[in-house]
């Protein structure tokens, strides 16, 4: 939506700094789970000695199942989303969730003191997992058209909170590593941070029908402003009382004529009902095309963002988690956190920020989606990586640079390409089918994300 004249100042820019509070709020639980799999995993993949010798218990695959969990509710909740926004209000939708998210987020910090089963603990753990990511994504979609009726620009600084929780995450891992606490008490301090988070992205929620700016855009009143006076002045000048016009006087006449004859005067009313078809009502909507018209109009964006996810999340994190440092030392604890999880969030997020200044190949481009398809050569790339435990596949690079430039341009890539599908399909449609699009734009994003996860399963299990 541009900005409406009339419009109130942002004073302090305050809602700027909420929705970014929100875009940010809306990806902890994705973030702060994925970010935490050495946790998870040293809880889950542990040995005991039997017999004097040292047995592994069974492999889990932590990384594989949170991230196929974690994207499954974003596939199902497109479906739902019509379903859901019809018959919940949107305060219950958004507040609701973020309570149900704090919860969850509390319940995870909770269990760090609680010494469970490796089986049960798995089981919680995944079933946080999906119930968390089951309410990020109404909160999502819920936010996403909150934000859509304000300005442009609150959109994109929306979309930059969300483009930082990852690099949040990392860095409250990094510092509860810093802290020198032990592992219990790090973990501990880790998952409280977003259980703060969290609390705060409500608050924020809970401000913003305070500010003038927001109640000006969000308020039902006012969303309807533009419509209301075309519809009383049809009201009032077209539509008369049947009985005020009963009286053949009261009729008006072509031209000023009374005296024209029947034939006349059917010409004239024919001539009359004729202006009126050609020249419609400029308030009248155009009719939005099928979806399927419009999917054969975007159907190259839409698989280039498919693709993009299947490739990312493949052998991110599943794979990616996995890989060990040559170097000892305190070095071995931050390697995962920093070349890992801070790489790739700061420079997808980095590769999103170049669209807004640069854009290449263009929507029209044969080029694009073969850049796109190109991106494939990093999952053999990181699989030769010194991902361990390895069954298959030989070492290839070891080094800790070989591995860190090929995250930076794996991320970089990801965020580029993305950014600029989701930006092309919808000027490759008229504003009328705008919204179609972005719903299809989304569904295909979904989607990727869910085949990625998927695809992980055998990639790990071929390293």
């Amino acid at each position: 939506m541009g900005k409406r004249e009339d419009a109130p100042a942002d004073r302090g820019c305050l809602v700027g700094i909420i929705f970014f509070i929100l875009g940010l709020g809306t990806l902890l639980p994705w973030n702060f789970f994925m970010t935490a799999s050495m946790y998870f995993n040293n809880r889950l993949n542990t040995s005991e000695w039997s017999n004097g010798t040292i047995t592994t218990r069974k492999e889990y695959y932590f990384n594989n199942w949170m991230t196929l969990l974690s994207q499954l509710p974003l596939l199902l909740f497109t479906f739902l989303n019509s379903f859901l926004y019809e018959r919940i209000s949107e305060k219950m939708r958004i507040a609701g969730t973020l309570v149900f998210i704090l919860l969850l987020f509390i319940l995870t910090a909770v269990l760090v003191k609680i010494p469970l089963e490796e089986d049960r603990f798995f089981s919680i753990t995944m079933a946080t997992i999906w119930f968390i990511n089951s309410f990020g994504a109404v909160l999502q979609g819920s936010l996403f058209g909150l934000v859509g009726l304000l300005p442009q620009k609150y959109s994109a600084i929306f979309m930059s909170g969300q483009g930082l929780a990852g690099t949040f995450a990392a860095l409250a891992m990094i510092l509860a590593i810093a802290s020198e606490a032990d592992s219990e008490s790090a973990a501990l301090g880790y998952f409280i941070t977003p259980c703060v988070g969290t609390l705060v992205t409500l608050i924020s929620y809970m401000l913003l029908p305070k500010l003038e700016f927001a109640r000006f855009y969000l308020d039902n009143k006012s969303k309807s402003y533009e419509l209301e006076p075309s519809g009383a002045l049809l009201s009032t000048d077209v539509i008369e009382d049947p009985e005020k016009s009963s009286d053949p006087s009261d009729i008006p006449v072509a031209n000023g004529n009374p005296n024209k004859g029947d034939n006349g005067a059917s010409e004239e009313e024919e001539g009359v009902k004729q202006a009126f078809i050609v020249l419609p009502s400029e308030n009248t909507p155009a009719q939005k095309s099928s979806v399927l018209e419009v999917f054969k109009k975007i159907w190259v964006m839409a698989f280039c963002v498919t693709f993009v996810f299947v490739v990312t999340l493949s052998v991110f994190p599943a794979v990616t988690v996995d890989v060990r440092t040559v170097y000892g030392g305190k070095w071995e604890r931050y390697f995962i956190p920093v070349c890992c999880f801070l790489m790739f969030n700061m420079m997808d997020w980095i590769g999103r920020s170049i669209t807004s200044v640069f854009q290449w190949p263009s929507k029209e481009s044969r080029l694009f989606p073969v850049l796109v398809v190109c991106r494939v050569i990093f999952v053999p790339l990181l699989m030769m990586c010194n991902v361990q435990e390895r069954h298959y596949r030989t070492v290839l690079f070891s080094n800790d640079v070989m591995f860190a430039a090929i995250m930076l341009f794996f991320s970089v890539s990801s965020g580029y390409f993305v950014c600029l599908s989701m930006t092309y399909a919808p000027q490759l449609v008229g504003p009328k089918d705008g919204e179609t699009a972005g719903a299809l734009m989304t569904f295909f994003l979904s989607l990727g994300l869910s085949l990625g996860a998927a695809f992980s399963f055998p990639l790990r299990l071929w390293v």
